[in-house]
């Protein structure tokens, strides 16, 4: 363990002297292990694609993500997907877009104003690593915000309806859950839209802005959810919006949100998964990048409805791989779930995991596209939550 330390140590000495950006004024790079509880050589249960789940240390699941080998870190629910099941794999159906008005009219009221002002903050923490004390206290931060938010423009009567609170996790930096209860007497089902809150750099001591992964789909969300109960929205079904804490280290928070759903058979209707939705490479046509691989079909089909009916950009099927982002959780789950990327897999955003996924590294980074993709989850919410 002292020589993981040491190691680790002189790694960012090592490269303390490259500018990684006005984040780094909050803490010296060359002390940088101060302020993580991370033990390298940690045990923890990893599952690939396609093998069997093995015992590894925390540094060589650092080094698989610094290889983009993704994978979930299942120590903590090795039961998901095999004892618990949210429900049997049933065939989903979902309708075709028909809330035209309504969403239409909330779409008007979304701006870039918020998104921008709440990602150069999100921004400004030197890391949201989960194992870090900044990333606890970027969670605290969101948490606060998110409050404000709900305080400054939901009206009396949807106010009693919101439920604001966090999942806690041992790790210290807890995922966030919103809920917007339903008005349904018959119909338990719930829709959820999430994000990840925490970054990482490839070594974690690392600064990690994650402006982008997923900075930037966390402000997203966020915004649609101001929009949503600016305009007074009261869902049918109950509509939840979940920020995942550590879903760099393996999809961990999304993990035990799915699991303790799935033990408590909560009925999820639908799950939405913003990952990345700021970058748009010079050079290529902007675009909203629709995975179709580990998804649900039926859900993806309805979000390229969405797509085509309410966004000015069109979608693009692109493929991400094994676990890439919380969705996959969800789908381990038994539950309905998709997710929707910034653009084609390839001409994505080439700086997350690193000190430069910044607001300001290059003008490639688009608030007007981030936009798009709030759209796509106020749709999202409105078509399958319904409004009463």
């Amino acid at each position: 363990m002292v020589k993981l330390l040491l190691h680790s140590v002189c790694l960012a000495l090592a490269v303390s002297a490259v500018p990684a950006g006005p984040h780094d004024s909050q803490m010296p790079l060359g002390s940088s292990v101060t302020g993580f509880d991370l033990d390298l050589s940690e045990q923890r249960l990893v599952q690939l694609e396609g093998q069997a789940p093995q015992w590894i240390s925390e540094l060589d699941k650092i080094q698989l993500k610094a290889k983009n080998v993704n994978f979930f870190d299942i120590t903590d629910a090795q039961e998901l997907g095999h004892s618990i099941v949210a429900r049997p794999l049933l065939k989903s159906s979902f309708p075709s877009p028909n809330a035209t008005k309504k969403v239409e009219s909330v779409l008007k009221t979304l701006s870039t104003e918020g998104p921008k002002s709440n990602l150069e903050k999100f921004t400004s923490f030197r890391t949201r690593y989960y194992r870090s004390d900044t990333g606890r206290q970027s969670q605290q931060w969101l948490l606060a915000q998110i409050s404000k938010i709900t305080a400054d423009w939901s009206s009396k009567s949807l106010r009693k309806l919101i439920n604001v609170s966090e999942f806690p996790h041992s790790w210290g930096q807890n995922s966030i859950i919103v809920r917007i209860n339903g008005s349904s007497t018959v119909d338990d089902s719930v829709v959820v839209i999430g994000a990840h809150q925490d970054s990482t750099n490839m070594w974690p001591f690392l600064p990690a802005p994650g402006a982008d992964d997923d900075g930037s789909g966390s402000v997203t969300i966020l915004e649609a959810y101001r929009a949503l109960i600016a305009a007074d929205f009261h869902p049918t079904r109950s509509v939840e919006f979940h920020w995942y804490s550590a879903e760099e280290g393996g999809l961990l928070g999304s993990q035990a949100v799915a699991k303790d759903y799935a033990a408590r058979s909560v009925n999820v209707l639908a799950m939405s998964q913003f990952d990345m939705t700021a970058w748009v490479k010079r050079g290529t046509r902007e675009e909203v990048g629709v995975i179709s691989d580990f998804v649900d079909p039926s859900l993806t089909a309805f979000n390229k409805q969405l797509v085509e009916k309410y966004l000015d950009i069109p979608f693009v099927e692109t493929k991400c791989g094994y676990a890439c982002s919380d969705h996959a959780s969800w789908s381990k789950a038994g539950y309905p779930s998709i997710f929707t990327i910034e653009s084609s897999f390839e001409n994505s955003n080439k700086h997350i995991h690193s000190a430069n996924d910044r607001i300001d590294i290059s003008d490639e980074f688009s608030f007007s596209h981030m936009l798009e993709f709030s759209k796509l989850a106020v749709a999202f919410a409105i078509e399958l939550g319904g409004w009463n």
